[in-house]
């Protein structure tokens, strides 16, 4: 079998597909709805500069090429970041065809062509971000250092990673003023209010606990959480010499084992295999020439976790994978974004982590250590839950990652969201070995 090449259909998959077939009518036509919205974004954009009281380039400007960030959310709505020229008035626009009605937020309506219904794309001047308030507070410089700068000063504040109207996070850094100048840094996440409110609980419920989680910081702002940096680099960085040959897989395990009883109750969330359909369809967006072959990847899948053991519910980290967990010296040392803690599945946790491992390589080859790992790892994990749903939801979970290769921009998005989709199928074949 070559590679890319599908595998041998799972009992059941037959039955799936036939399932499946009177849906696709209706998934075709969710996709077609999506590249609609996706293609009004750029195109309302010279509309609402005017309505917010920019200047509209008149020269040549590829508001494509100058695309920041995406977030698509299938049958929700796509929002984008994008950079505006100069002398438009402001630096930055955020669009969105979600229906948003809030003062500051200027809306139009692009139609394609007469016979398509038209599409409603709402837009703002970066940083007010309609549905985080507290975003534009964080991102200012002379706030930030008033309220968490102490007697040191402000010297690099950025964004470091930002979902339009749904979160974001900034790294502040600050200096000391004397001589001997040493750094300090410091994260602020922000959200809707009564998310940083939940994310604030568990950091308290994880405080004195073993799991080591960075400490808050005050004071308590509202829509915004100040949190220390954690000690040491990411799992990712930490594999790429020697495969992570140092790190012992059993330690991942224990740190979810070490989450408390009290974690069970708070609100569940769905794991990223709960919403495969979902994210088939934003990968059918991405790679609509790949849409059937998506669209069988994902039929199977959903056979393997129909007939697989998901375990019992347990405390969860719920987004357990690569960036989220630090390491110095080949030991745990911190576990970060806490947002989706609460009562879930191992397996879920342990298929997110490798699920992310596999598709490192795909980012270039300085990650291709992370197949060597994610050999090392599975082995371990395969011990302790059904081997078949692992691999499922680790192929659910590198599913949800084609539509996001989007944000590396350029050509080279394509190039990965076609390699992502190739992981998929790989561990789609894992799942096929263990029926």
């Amino acid at each position: 079998m070559t590679a890319g090449e599908p595998g041998p259909a799972p009992p059941g998959a037959d039955v799936a597909r036939k399932s499946d077939a009177a849906s696709r009518p209706d998934a075709a036509r969710m996709v077609d709805a999506d590249a609609r919205e996706l293609a009004a974004l750029p195109a309302a954009i010279p509309e609402l500069v005017r309505r917010l009281g920019g200047r509209v380039h008149t020269g040549n400007w590829d508001y494509e090429a100058n695309r920041l960030r995406i977030q698509h959310r299938p049958g929700a709505g796509i929002s984008a970041m994008y950079r505006m020229p100069a002398g438009t008035g402001f630096n930055e626009l955020g669009v969105s065809t979600e229906a948003i009605r809030v003062p500051g937020v200027a809306a139009t309506r692009v139609f394609a062509t007469n016979r398509t219904p038209g599409v409603t794309v709402s837009g703002w001047i970066h940083p007010h971000d309609p549905r985080l308030p507290a975003l534009a507070q964080a991102a200012d410089r002379a706030f930030v250092q008033e309220t968490w700068g102490e007697a040191e000063l402000l010297t690099k504040l950025k964004i470091v990673a930002y979902r339009p109207l749904r979160r974001a996070v900034l790294r502040a850094t600050f200096t000391t003023r004397g001589p001997l100048r040493i750094a300090r840094t410091i994260y602020l996440k922000v959200g809707r209010p009564q998310a940083i409110e939940a994310l604030n609980r568990r950091h308290e419920l994880l405080a004195g606990t073993p799991v080591p989680v960075p400490p808050v910081l005050g004071p308590a702002i509202a829509g915004v959480l100040a949190l220390e940096a954690g000690i040491g680099e990411s799992l990712s960085a930490a594999i790429r010499p020697h495969s992570g040959a140092d790190l012992d897989p059993r330690d991942f395990i224990s740190l979810l084992d070490a989450l408390p009883g009290s974690v069970m109750e708070l609100k569940p969330r769905a794991a990223w295999s709960d919403s495969t359909r979902r994210y088939q369809q934003a990968a059918a967006l991405a790679l609509p020439h790949r849409a059937g072959r998506i669209e069988e990847l994902t039929g199977r899948i959903e056979a393997h976790l129909a007939a697989s053991d998901r375990g019992d519910k347990v405390p969860a980290h719920g987004d357990f994978y690569d960036a989220n967990i630090l390491l110095d010296g080949g030991k745990i040392t911190a576990l970060l974004d806490l947002d989706s803690l609460g009562p879930g599945y191992r397996v879920d946790d342990l298929a997110c982590l490798l699920g992310h491992l596999a598709i490192l390589p795909t980012l270039g080859e300085k990650n291709d250590g992370a197949a060597g790992a994610l050999e090392r790892f599975a082995a371990v994990f395969e011990r302790g839950v059904d081997p078949r749903a692992l691999w499922a939801r680790s192929a659910a979970v590198a599913l949800t990652l084609i539509a996001g290769s989007r944000g590396l921009g350029g050509e080279r998005w394509l190039q990965v969201a076609e390699a992502r989709l190739r992981v998929v199928e790989a561990l789609v074949r894992r799942a096929d070995s263990r029926v």
